[in-house]
């Protein structure tokens, strides 16, 4: 009698745990005997256990920021620069299986390419185009990481900071600029009350 119980209530107890809930928005990898052996769509599911493991990945759009880095552009001026991934995994199987980390790798291709982008451009391209430049970073990053089954969304640029002194010589410029057009705007004014 003892020995039925203790039997029923392993029985229960394996049935319990071989139970899985896949969320509207994840995917399961399984794997038998560490060998994958399908996909797994949202709902209740049932894995073995000890024999089978499963790997559940979200499919929603995620974020990744891109670590502030110092880049020197192509007329030689340092610039701070940031920015922010969106993407998504679409080929579950291939961002679990083909590598270990997807998200850590899709956040050193993105600084890869960041820092290959803007260290090609001068600092005027820089300030007026992000995004343009965002969209070059895009194209490099999508590409190299299509084979680990993940869709690169929009990549935006956050900050861009250039050094205070290039700040200071960039407001007097902007400042010389204001008083020629008011000194050209003022000499055409004067010139039109001569005629």
């Amino acid at each position: 009698m003892i020995w039925q119980i203790v039997v029923i209530v392993f029985l229960l107890i394996v049935l319990i745990s071989s139970l899985r809930i896949i969320n509207q928005y994840e995917k399961g990898i399984v794997f038998t005997l560490g060998k994958f052996t399908g996909i797994r769509e949202p709902g209740l599911r049932f894995v073995i256990p000890i024999i089978q493991r499963m790997v559940v990945v979200d499919m929603r759009i995620r974020t990744i920021d891109i670590e502030k880095q110092q880049i020197m552009t192509k007329d030689n001026v340092p610039v701070d620069v940031n920015g922010v991934v969106f993407y998504k995994v679409h080929k579950v199987d291939d961002a679990v299986i083909r590598i270990q980390d997807y998200q850590y790798s899709l956040a050193q291709y993105s600084q890869t390419a960041l820092r290959d982008v803007v260290g090609g451009m001068t600092l005027d391209t820089i300030l007026v185009e992000r995004q343009k430049i965002g969209d070059e970073i895009r194209k490099i990053v999508d590409k190299e990481t299509d084979q680990l089954g993940l869709d690169v969304q929009v990549i935006k640029l956050q900050d861009i900071e250039v050094p205070d002194d290039l700040k200071r010589i960039m407001s007097r410029q902007a400042a010389a600029e204001r008083e020629k057009m008011a000194v050209v705007i003022k000499s055409e004014g004067d010139r039109d009350a001569a005629k």
